[in-house]
């Protein structure tokens, strides 16, 4: 996966007119405050889908509606364009659809919108292709997505009325097995198209409508905290990871001050320095070794004495001044390294690394260009999930 965030250069203008991705991203949300950039699988949750719009190269636009200085950062930092959407269009009561009006009102260039939702971050580029020339070559107005489930319903009984549940569907006298039913569609949330005289005319479904199908292991809906931990471990192993091959690394480079320990050094009444690591990283170290990675570890301190004392069995170098050179003296081709920082001397090579990483508490510059965000902090475990991280995706290779 590569560390830099991935560009949205237009597409080519074709026939059909203008089509703009849009994301809507407010500020607000009564579920998970500023759910739209918290963190998912080490990329802020907006990432995800504006990965997958920027490389489908189907748009002549990708853009965030937001309301919110911190999204547009993280929009821009993706290679979105940002629309600043009005207060009349930020409220709990706002309509997707009252958003893509405003939006379409100050862009009289856009003719096709694709509402993409930033809560379906297993979105893949394939699929926006596909829709694209369903609207474009096909000639639909609309193309909705959907996802095939196989569930049986029944009808609610309300509360204090005397009746049974009844069957919604199907006969309780003849269930049908999974492999004898085609199941039912509903829709996943997951994007929605549609032409420009299609939305001004209130809809965002009409006119000559057709839904699009989408494996059920890229329907992703993230609502309500409980669906968080659940996503992630479906985006780890079928998200989209960008258009470049997952590196094959052969060595993980790692700072010692602020990833393997925690950057806090206190002293005892004798004078002799107290640091703080987590026995995790340890281990992760270990999984790394046992899967044919190496391990490099770095300082611009002395601290031999240090890492002796943790019994870490990988390379050490100290007193380091140039952490590039260290890198390439290695031997070894950027895309063959991960590398785990978290201060401003470590951006460098965390852009040119295969793959990277930082803290949760790391620096905002190191965060800006880092591939992946842990959620743990530097010294409590950030090296242990970056090496499970690296693992999974070398299942994926």
């Amino acid at each position: 996966m590569a560390s830099s965030a991935p560009g949205t250069a237009a597409a080519p203008a074709d026939e059909g007119g203008h089509m703009a991705a849009l994301v809507l991203a407010r500020g607000g949300s009564r579920g998970i405050p500023l759910k739209n950039i918290k963190a998912l699988a080490g990329l802020p949750l907006i990432g995800w889908v504006l990965r997958a719009a920027g490389d489908s190269e189907v748009f002549q636009s990708v853009w965030v509606s937001t309301d919110h200085d911190e999204i547009e950062k993280v929009a821009k930092r993706y290679g979105a364009q940002v629309h600043r959407r009005s207060a009349e269009v930020s409220k709990d009561s706002s309509t997707s659809l009252e958003t893509i009006k405003e939006f379409l009102d100050h862009h009289p260039e856009v003719d096709i919108i694709g509402n993409i939702q930033v809560t379906s971050p297993c979105l893949h580029p394939t699929d926006l292709i596909k829709v694209a020339k369903m609207i474009r070559e096909d000639g639909f107005d609309s193309v909705f997505s959907v996802v095939r489930r196989h569930l049986f319903r029944w009808s609610e009984i309300k509360k204090g009325v005397n009746e049974v549940t009844k069957p919604q569907g199907f006969d309780p006298k003849h269930r049908p097995r999974r492999q004898d039913w085609d199941g039912e569609l509903y829709e996943n949330g997951s994007f929605y198209f549609a032409k420009r005289h299609l939305i001004e005319s209130g809809y965002l479904q009409g006119g000559n409508v057709i839904y699009y199908e989408m494996c059920a292991e890229h329907s992703v809906d993230i609502d309500v905290d409980i669906d968080w931990p659940i996503a992630e471990q479906r985006v780890r192993r079928y998200g989209y990871f960008g258009k470049e091959p997952l590196p094959k690394v052969k060595i993980v480079v790692c700072n010692i001050e602020g990833c393997l320990t925690s950057g806090t050094i206190d002293l005892s009444v004798d004078g002799k320095e107290i640091i703080f690591c987590d026995g995790g990283d340890f281990v992760g170290i270990s999984l790394l070794k046992q899967k044919g990675v190496q391990v490099q570890l770095i300082s611009k301190r002395e601290c031999s004495k240090m890492i002796s004392a943790m019994k870490l069995d990988c390379a050490v170098k100290v007193s380091v001044t140039n952490k590039v050179q260290v890198v390439e003296d290695l031997g070894l081709s950027w895309k063959e390294v991960a590398y785990l920082g978290n201060e401003e001397s470590d951006v460098d090579c965390l852009k040119k690394a295969g793959m990277s990483a930082v803290p949760a508490d790391a620096c905002a510059a190191a965060q800006e260009v880092a591939g992946y965000i842990c959620k743990r902090n530097g010294g409590h475990g950030a090296v242990h999930e970056f090496a499970e991280h690296i693992i999974q995706l070398m299942g994926k290779m």
